[in-house]
C-alpha cells in the first residue's frame, strides 16, 4: 500500500505589499545633480533635524552629503560628523565629485578622519578628538564609536 502525499500547507500570507511606480523619474537628476527624493530633502537643508527615510540604493547618503555641504558652506555649521550604523555603510560617504553633476561642491574629506576606512583600526577616540581640535570639517565614524 503506497502513502499519500499530504500536499496540503499554509500559504503565506503577504501582509503588507508595498510596489512603487517604475517609471524611471527616481534615476532622472535635477540641475544640482539631485534625484527626486535627495531634491525633497534638500529643500528641507534648514531644518535642526531630518530624518530621511526611503528604499535602500535610493541614494540617502549622497542626499546627506548634499545636506551637510549646504550646512557647513552656507549655513555656519563648522563641522558635520556622519555616525553610520556600521563601517560598511561608512564606504557610501568616501569622496564624491559632486561638482561634474551640477552641485556647488564636491563631498570632500581627509581619509584620517574616515574612521570606517580599511586600516583606521588605530585610536578611534584619539582620531575624533584630534578632529575636533582640527580644521577638518568632516568626520564619519559609527554608533559605537561615537559613543565612545
Amino acid at each position: 500500500m503506497e502513502k499519500e502525499k499530504n500536499t496540503d500547507y499554509i500559504k503565506p500570507i503577504n501582509l503588507v505589499n508595498v510596489t512603487y511606480d517604475q517609471t524611471g523619474k527616481s534615476k532622472s537628476t535635477n540641475e544640482l545633480g539631485m534625484r527626486e527624493m535627495q531634491a525633497k530633502a534638500y529643500e528641507a537643508r534648514s531644518a535642526q533635524y531630518l530624518l530621511l527615510k526611503a528604499p535602500p540604493a535610493s541614494g540617502k547618503s549622497r542626499a546627506l552629503m548634499f545636506i551637510a555641504l549646504d550646512k557647513l558652506i552656507n549655513q555656519g555649521i563648522k563641522k558635520v560628523i556622519v555616525a553610520v550604523p556600521e563601517r560598511s555603510i561608512g564606504n557610501s560617504f568616501a569622496p564624491n565629485e559632486l561638482k561634474k553633476y551640477g552641485f556647488y561642491a564636491d563631498w570632500e574629506l581627509n581619509n584620517r578622519y574616515n574612521l570606517c576606512a580599511p586600516g583606521s583600526d588605530t585610536s578611534k577616540v584619539k582620531a575624533f578628538k584630534e578632529f575636533l581640535q582640527s580644521d577638518e570639517k568632516i568626520l564619519i565614524c559609527t554608533h559605537v564609536a561615537f559613543c565612545v
